[in-house]
């Protein structure tokens, strides 16, 4: 008999799936922003703005999607960006998201926030497995846990610059969600009506931040404190002491970009966080151009934040990103179907990004640029009729 194929072939699928799923306070953890979740709104509704420009009689028989970046090959010009506590959403979610890296040959980036230790992670992802940093109780502790880094292997180090503090999220207040777990009676109503959820969860252990308060030195994981501390002193200092591969996550200004480079970081990672952390901010797409204007043609540029389709993907790429990364679609996929949504996820965003190619008539992800966009999309993303359909998904959620 063959494989049951998963019912998850889009971001919107897996999003269905996950939210019937998962208890709310785990769906609502993922899915939610800050304030009024209007900036996470934004940041999807912008893209379609964003149009490509078809091209027709080329030779695209056969398309690459190999992308060199940071020293490395990868098969594919996206990959999984750093999130925390993933195996909220399925039991082994750390695992199934460094397995599926090598299975697709693409970069994974562990949080130190993750609900696993980043040894294991690196042990199951190799040299595909990115580490991602944030600033921890002080510039000390902080660089011990670099130095876990390398010594597990990790030769790229993202650092997460903007959270100086952690907004509020209004879904997590009024579910009463925090780290660790307290179960309130609303809580375990919660998960009762979610018995899979549940009992996987529970069989597993309850999932926990695993790098700090281990025994490592790294003491225990606080959600709300200030990380105020990564400041441009703590980049110079970081800089000298990581051998690795620098980037720097959460840049959205174009001035901060060329000061990121003047620091001696090796890449640039355009992000307004998913809309978590500042909900007044631009679309994250359309700051790509000016940043790429910034750095100049060869610099190398990440991007995340509002990507829901391969589709997207090709935007950014011919914006001005080098790779993106993607975030909540492919936990949304986990919580929706496991291994096998996941998988079906990352499949269609690969064939719909050849396909993209394709129909822009260029062969390989290099060939994607300004001249792939139709008309001034990134001007028109930024204007009252994206807010005003910003609004309109924002009173949705």
């Amino acid at each position: 008999m063959a494989p049951r194929l998963s019912p998850i072939q889009s971001s919107e699928d897996a999003r269905r799936g996950a939210r019937r799923r998962l208890p709310r306070l785990v769906f609502d953890f993922v899915d939610g922003a800050a304030g009024r979740e209007r900036g996470a709104a934004r940041n999807a509704v912008a893209f379609d703005a964003v149009l490509l420009q078809p091209r027709i009689m080329a030779d695209v028989a056969e398309r690459d999607l190999g992308t060199a970046l940071l020293g490395r090959r990868y098969g594919l010009p996206f990959g999984i960006a750093p999130m925390g506590m993933c195996n909220l959403v399925h039991p082994g979610a750390d695992r199934l998201l460094a397995e599926a890296a090598a299975r697709f040959d693409m970069p994974v980036c562990t949080s130190a926030a993750a609900s696993t230790r980043l040894e294991e992670i690196a042990g199951w992802a190799g040299p595909r497995a990115w580490f991602q940093l944030y600033f921890g109780a002080d510039a000390e502790a902080s660089l011990a846990m670099v130095d876990r880094a390398r010594l597990a292997g990790y030769e790229t180090l993202v650092l997460t610059v903007d959270v100086p503090q952690v907004a509020r999220r209004l879904r997590d207040l009024r579910n009463g969600f925090g780290l660790p777990f307290r179960m309130t009676p609303r809580a375990a109503w919660d998960f009762a009506a979610h018995p899979r959820w549940s009992l996987a969860t529970l069989a597993a252990g309850v999932p926990r931040p695993r790098n700090f308060g281990d025994g490592s030195g790294a003491a225990r994981f606080d959600r709300a404190a200030s990380r105020a501390g990564a400041d441009w002193a703590f980049l110079a200092r970081l800089r000298e002491a990581w051998p690795g591969k620098l980037v720097v996550k959460g840049v959205t200004a174009p001035e901060d970009a060329r000061r990121v480079r003047s620091h001696g970081a090796d890449a640039v990672y355009v992000s307004t966080h998913g809309g978590r952390q500042l909900d007044a901010a631009p679309a994250a797409i359309t700051l790509l151009p000016e940043i790429r204007a910034a750095l100049g043609p060869d610099f190398p540029i990440l991007f995340d934040s509002g990507l829901r389709s391969g589709e997207d993907v090709v935007r950014a790429l011919a914006l001005g990103a080098d790779f993106v990364m993607l975030g909540r679609p492919v936990l949304f996929a986990l919580g929706a179907d496991g291994a096998r949504g996941l998988d079906s996820l990352l499949a269609g965003f690969r064939e719909d990004i050849s396909t993209a190619m394709a129909q822009l008539g260029v062969r390989a992800v290099s060939g994607i640029g300004p001249h792939s966009l139709h008309g001034p999309a990134p001007a028109a993303a930024r204007g009252a009729g994206g807010d005003r359909a910003a609004l309109q998904i924002a009173g949705k959620t």
